[in-house]
């Protein structure tokens, strides 16, 4: 599309001569013909063998008017690659080479012709800061050299737009795009790291889409105002007035600058308590926990997405019924938060007693203050103290608490189940008394203790497995688990160097990190590894290879910590660690790991030197990174075979491409199999022609028993020292099969668990009234395998 121009041609509709006249970039007009368009749109397809150049080319010319800019011209040509990807997945790739064409050439446009001129360009207008600036002007020549543009094939058309519209640099006043793929991957690599050869590797993991670190990492690297961190815990405020306005203003802090936060209200008085210095009477978290809704939405996070927050209560807190209502999409609007999400930091005592079929005590937190600090036993015994003294402000059945938590769960995806106890026994950071994990972040997928002088924080990235296996002589697929244990020691180096180089929104966060030093690295595109083994997602073997993956995760990011302890000494909490003690996470679930010679002599290193890291894998969601890498996000089934991405270029159905490659071999993928696939909603499940096999292998969350995600989940969790964002999949909820799975999940010993996912809405409604709650719940305690029995 940018060859030397055409010779002048009348203008006359383009259906008729295929030629069509254009305005180019410089403002002058030229005649473009179909095959000068075919040539441009060839030279993108080189080795999609799958594509047809003429077809593109063909739609790209006929849907275009005269006069139009050349950029129009290149837009509709992507917009028409992309909408033959449910034909053909490959034209995904098309349309990604169309693109990344384009950004080219505006980029051109705008002067920028090297990464090096680029970073100067940037930093001249203020948007890349000093030490960035420095780095690149003492290596330009070797780092201009190293992008490679051909890694802009890797992407699939959605991965590309995401980077596109999202997150690469643009010119402040007129938005125009500053900066390429490449470019944006290796001004991440050399903002996080301190010398040369690092940067490199880092480049390599990123561009080859093997790893990515979290959006605020990939927002904010290298710009002045580097806050590059995911999550921030704040413990519950003090029962003061000043304390509860000062989180506001620490909330809105950390929204500003792309934090996630999770947020707990566990000492704040209940509604009818006593305030002394009036003599009046409290109204409970509700009213306060509307006002914190209505911060959440004024702050967006730098105007790129928006504020995010989580608030977790103890369920013996006497407002914990109120609290239970805020996402509820009916009554007093007064009472409900629509911004805000809610999860039960829910104890084993609870559990015990709606097991039992017990009662259940709810307290004014002013009249049990040292409730939300202790778990286990002491909180066991303290708890029942307080039901002795008669300090419950009144008594409920515990079942009937937890019908209307998993209620919740059902109508509004909401409530999240996570569990107090679990959390603190095999929290690394909890060996000392008074040390007390919380709550967890808003995606759930963090464990770390806060206090009033330590606001929680923590740094993510995510290993992309897809990209983590070969391909043996005679055509087998394998998992390569020496490029993993290469992937995770560059990946542990970097989330521990943003820990130096953050900026930190509130005094309260760089004290946290600084002495604690956590970090979450955890993976996506386990669903690809699946496929590409052609193992069913809960088959036995692919349960043995995830806890695997897990276990060498784990190993190799332990391993990297103890050799930056040994560098750069150990993190300044280490001896308050269970890890001083010999403790690792597979102690805490009692899990012998495999090769325990090799486990054991990293133990004793570990007490002898120590770690650099008090926490090193967690598993977040991953649902833009994992677009970026074109893989299926974290440890998730493929939720269809069919998806419909959004984009402001129109609506286009993608079909999953690993089910396309085996149709073909069947010599199945035509336009019949295209319109079973739309008719099932992505589901193969009913199409009788395939075989057992691919109904297996192509399952989605929906036909998949959730039993095994969560066993798969405690399979993992013996090797993710903080958690892991587990949704659970249910199409048509029922109180008893919730009340099932729940109580299973908390026998497995998961720390928590994140969205309830169900379709459609309104089955939901229906399928949770059918029984009274109280029984649903009943009925799944005493027969627990045959839930189904409460539909």
């Amino acid at each position: 599309m940018n060859d030397a121009p055409a010779p002048p041609a009348p203008s006359t509709p383009t259906a008729q001569n295929r030629h069509v006249r254009i305005m180019t970039r410089d403002g002058s007009p030229e005649s473009v013909s179909l095959d000068r368009i075919v040539d441009a749109i060839s030279r993108c397809a080189d080795g999609l063998d799958q594509v047809v150049p003429q077809r593109v080319a063909l739609r790209t010319i006929e849907g275009i008017f005269d006069g139009a800019t050349q950029r129009e011209l290149e837009d509709l040509s992507i917009q028409v690659a992309a909408s033959l990807m449910l034909e053909e997945p490959e034209y995904s790739r098309l349309a990604a080479r169309l693109l990344a064409q384009r950004m080219s050439a505006d980029v051109e446009a705008e002067g920028v012709t090297s990464f090096s001129q680029g970073i100067f360009a940037g930093h001249a207008v203020g948007r890349y800061n000093d030490r960035l600036h420095h780095f690149v002007r003492a290596h330009a020549p070797q780092l201009d050299a190293l992008i490679a543009p051909e890694r802009d094939h890797l992407f699939e058309y959605f991965g590309l737009k995401t980077l596109h519209d999202r997150y690469l640099l643009r010119d402040s006043e007129h938005q125009r795009l500053l900066e390429l793929p490449q470019y944006f991957f290796l001004r991440i690599a050399c903002a996080l790291s301190e010398g040369f050869d690092e940067a490199l590797e880092l480049y390599n993991l990123l561009s080859r889409l093997e790893y990515l670190p979290s959006s605020p990492t990939l927002f904010n690297a290298g710009t002045c105002y580097e806050q590059l961190s995911s999550c921030f815990l704040l413990d519950s405020p003090a029962d003061e007035l000043p304390d509860i306005y000062r989180s506001y203003t620490d909330v809105a802090m950390l929204s500003k600058f792309s934090g996630g936060i999770g947020m707990a209200f566990h000492r704040v008085r209940a509604r009818g308590s006593l305030i002394r210095s009036t003599n009046g009477r409290s109204n409970g978290i509700i009213p306060w926990l509307k006002t914190l809704d209505a911060s959440v939405a004024a702050v967006n996070q730098g105007g790129k997405r928006k504020g995010a927050c989580c608030v977790y209560l103890e369920p013996w807190h006497a407002d914990i019924e109120e609290f239970l209502e805020l996402r509820d999409n009916t009554g007093d609007e007064a009472a409900r938060t629509h911004n805000l999400n809610i999860a039960n930091w829910v104890p084993d005592l609870f559990m015990r007693r709606v097991e039992a079929d017990a009662d259940w005590s709810l307290f004014d937190p002013k009249h049990v203050p040292e409730l939300p600090d202790l778990y286990g036993d002491a909180f066991e015994q303290r708890y029942e103290e307080a039901e002795r003294a008669g300090l419950a402000s009144r008594t409920i059945k515990a079942r009937d608490l937890y019908a209307r938590m998993i209620r919740t769960l059902a109508q509004t995806g909401n409530g999240w189940m996570t569990f107090k106890d679990h959390a603190n026994r095999a929290c690394n950071q909890t060996a000392l008394p008074g040390r007390t994990v919380h709550l967890s972040n808003l995606c759930t997928e963090i464990i770390e203790v806060t206090s009033g002088e330590e606001t929680a924080v923590c740094n993510l990235g995510s290993i992309n497995l897809a990209r983590h296996t070969r391909i043996d002589s005679t055509g087998e697929v394998h998992f390569d688990f020496d490029q993993l244990a290469a992937t995770v020691r560059r990946a542990v180096r970097q989330l521990d160097r943003v820990i130096d180089l953050n900026y930190y929104p509130i005094p309260s966060t760089a004290a946290s990190n600084s002495r604690w030093r956590p970090v979450g690295l955890g993976l996506m595109g386990l669903q690809d590894v699946f496929f590409q083994m052609r193992l069913p997602f809960d088959s036995p073997r692919a349960r043995t290879l995830s806890q695997h993956i897990s276990e060498e995760i784990y190993f190799n990011a332990l391993t990297t910590s103890l050799e930056l302890a040994a560098e750069l000494g150990p993190h300044a909490a280490f001896d308050e660690t269970r890890a001083a003690r010999g403790e690792l996470q597979f102690d805490a679930w009692n899990v012998t790991p495999s090769e325990p010679e090799r486990w054991e002599r990293l133990r004793a290193k570990i007490q002898q030197v120590g770690l650099r890291n008090s926490l090193l894998c967690a598993v977040a969601p991953t649902a833009t990174i994992a677009s970026i890498a074109g893989c299926f996000e974290c440890i998730e089934p493929q939720v269809s075979n069919l998806f419909k991405r959004e984009t402001l270029s129109g609506d286009f159905l993608q079909v999953n491409r690993y089910l396309v490659a085996e149709l073909k071999q069947l010599g199945r993928w035509d336009d019949e199999m295209r319109d079973r696939l739309k008719e099932s909603e992505g589901s193969v499940q009913a199409i009788d022609a395939l075989p057992d096999e691919l109904r297996a292998l192509f399952r989605t969350a929906w036909e998949l028993p959730m039993r095994s995600l969560i066993d798969m989940a405690a399979d993992r969790g013996a090797f993710i020292d903080q958690s892991q964002s587990l949704n659970l999949f249910i199409e048509s909820p029922t109180i008893g099969q919730l009340s099932s799975m729940y109580f299973y999940a908390w026998k497995r010993g998961l720390k928590t668990t994140y969205y309830l996912r169900s379709r459609p809405a309104t089955r939901i409604a229906r399928a949770t009234r059918r029984t009274p709650d109280a029984a649903a719940v009943a009925c799944s305690l005493e027969n627990p395998d045959i839930c189904e029995a409460c539909q």
